[in-house]
């Protein structure tokens, strides 16, 4: 632990080094050097994805609209997204929240820049005692006093100055986590949308399959009654019929939560869940905005709020060191004081004040010197977080540029089975209306366009999810959506 010997040598020298450096108690708080990808994921992104007729292509170098739910050509969904962003209370909060830390900014930076001025009022009888050898043993009196004080430190050093800039990177931090916020709602709720008309597609294809799989369990029964097949054959087809049906009440919950989840997202009680899209109805976005890398530093408020931490972290450091040079303060009062009311309010009752006051500190034990330490550690740790914000925005990119990449293909090949095995179908009803085949020929052929169709459904709910996903990682900023007018008339 450092002695004050040891420490009064070292702020001459500090301080001249301070001056030196042209009086920079802290660093500036610039971002640090990230390195740039060539292309985000591991091999580069091909210029377009997808079939003809389900293609979609990555534009390098263009920024995302900000309201880019609207490429799905839904205005449902449009108008759903626009609700959340005005009603969801988390939302709300977020931004309640933020308004309170612009006020205590506000209030922050006034404090620092003027005097402070405080008026006093006192009315008090006190008892006092006395000496036995003059007077009475004790007095009673009353005191009247009222006076204006002020007072007022310059910031010699900055540490006002610091201080205020600390808070003003906290609340910018705090911005660019609401903006996030509103990214990540507008998101959600799209992908929530996609998810609950799959899900209610699944649903009505799924119980196609259950009342199919009852058919033919009928049939075998009638069938086993003329001894034309085995009882065991129509006990695997019962439980066939069954496992199917087990399936239905998970897939019948999902649904339901995801209703219920976007009502909440919406501001909604769950009770009033908007209706269900239609999967086959939404438009996959056929132009996908890319922003290179440095512009993506740029634009993704998960980055920019890190950038925000750290000119915190700088302007704490700076303040620590400022903490350890000399504070000059003034301060001035004048009122009236007496001992009756009459004086207290007459010219003889005047009094006034003014001084003025240095500090400088000498030995607090190490306190200053490790809170500055402390402040520098702090300072390279946002440095750290910073570079880690930056890949980690860098690999959610990838991650979703591969994803969508490999739902191209995905869906490719399940419309391609749903195609083969839709025509496979067509063919067994033809052949089974001419009594070609019996009727078991073309609920099976059935069955396998129903399943062909129910990885289409899911392959095409998981490109269109992704492509949310793609969106938000891009981090272009939304604005909330102003109050529709109301009709008076």
């Amino acid at each position: 632990m450092p002695t004050h010997e040891s420490f009064k040598p070292a702020l001459p020298a500090l301080l001249a080094a301070l001056i030196l450096s042209g009086c920079a108690l802290g660093p500036s708080g610039d971002a640090p050097k990230v390195p740039q990808p060539e292309h985000y994921a591991v091999e580069a992104t091909p210029p377009s994805i997808g079939p003809d007729g389900a293609r979609q292509q990555f534009v390098l170098g263009q920024r995302a609209v900000p309201q880019w739910w609207q490429a799905y050509g839904s205005p449902d969904l449009s108008g759903w997204v626009n609700e959340a962003l005005r009603h969801n209370h988390s939302l709300a909060q977020a931004e309640r929240s933020l308004a309170g830390a612009k006020e205590q900014l506000r209030g922050q930076i006034d404090e620092s820049l003027w005097p402070k001025v405080d008026a006093v009022g006192q009315a008090t009888r006190q008892r006092a005692l006395g000496l036995p050898t003059m007077g009475p043993p004790t007095n009673l009196y009353n005191v009247f006093a009222g006076e204006i004080t002020a007072s007022y430190t310059f910031d010699l050093f900055g540490v006002e100055r610091y201080a205020n800039s600390a808070l003003a990177a906290q609340v910018d931090a705090q911005s660019y986590q609401f903006d996030a916020a509103r990214r990540t709602l507008a998101a959600n709720v799209v992908i929530t949308a996609i998810n609950a008309a799959s899900l209610r597609a699944q649903v009505a294809h799924t119980e196609r399959l259950v009342a199919l799989a009852d058919a033919d369990a009928d049939e075998m029964q009638r069938r086993a009654a003329t001894g034309a097949v085995a009882a065991d054959d129509v006990l695997a087809a019962k439980a066939n019929a069954q496992s199917l049906r087990a399936g239905l009440p998970g897939m019948k919950s999902q649904w339901q939560a995801m209703r219920h989840a976007l009502a909440v997202l919406m501001g909604r009680t769950p009770d009033n869940a908007p209706a269900d899209l239609d999967i086959a109805a939404l438009r996959l976005p056929e132009s996908v905005p890319l922003s290179v890398p440095s512009d993506l530093l740029r634009q993704r408020p998960d980055i920019l709020a890190a950038d925000a931490a750290l000119k915190v972290a700088a302007a704490q450091e700076a303040l620590a060191t400022a903490e350890m040079f000399p504070s000059l303060s003034i301060n001035a009062s004048f009122g009236q004081s007496g001992f009756t009311w009459p004086k207290a309010t007459g010219a003889a009752g005047a009094v006034w004040g003014l001084g003025a006051s240095i500090t400088q500190p000498i030995f607090h034990g190490g306190a200053l010197r490790a809170r500055r330490k402390a402040a520098q550690e702090a300072y390279l740790a946002s440095e750290d977080n910073y570079r880690q914000t930056v890949l980690n925005a860098f690999q959610n990119v990838a991650d979703s540029l591969v994803a969508l990449t490999q739902d191209a293909d995905a869906l490719q090949a399940a419309a391609a089975a749903r195609g083969h095995s839709e025509q496979s179908w067509r063919n067994a009803r033809r052949r089974t209306a001419l009594g070609a085949v019996p009727p078991s020929f073309a609920r099976a052929g059935e069955r396998q366009y129903l399943n062909a169709r129910l990885g289409e459904i899911r392959a095409t709910a998981t490109r269109l999810a992704d492509t949310a996903t793609l969106f938000q990682a891009m981090g272009v900023s939304i604005d909330t959506p102003a109050e529709p007018k109301k009709d008076v008339r």
